[in-house]
């Protein structure tokens, strides 16, 4: 009974999570910022597809976790590469 409670607060605390990161990255005054938001909003997405893995006691989840996370670190390192030097390919 009291893993329920608890899988309901984890999902209330990471979609509140995933909103103000929505705001920072619509709203954020520089790119740097948006491009923290949306790093931040990958971590998020992937703390909810294993909170969901767990629920429904699949492993689709954590290997959907685990592209998403391979998919951010290397969107997050051409996004820094781009805004540091101006281009990603040299």
């Amino acid at each position: 009974m009291i893993t329920s409670y608890a899988i309901y607060v984890t999902f209330a605390f990471l979609g509140g999570a995933l909103v103000l990161n929505l705001w920072r990255l619509v709203v954020g005054p520089e790119n740097l910022e948006r491009l923290l938001a949306l790093d931040t909003l990958y971590v998020n997405a992937i703390a909810i597809f294993i909170t969901v893995g767990i629920v429904l006691d699949s492993t689709m989840f954590f290997e959907a976790a685990l592209l998403i996370a391979m998919m951010g670190f290397l969107g997050t390192v051409a996004f820094a590469k781009y805004f540091l030097r101006g281009d990603i390919i040299e």
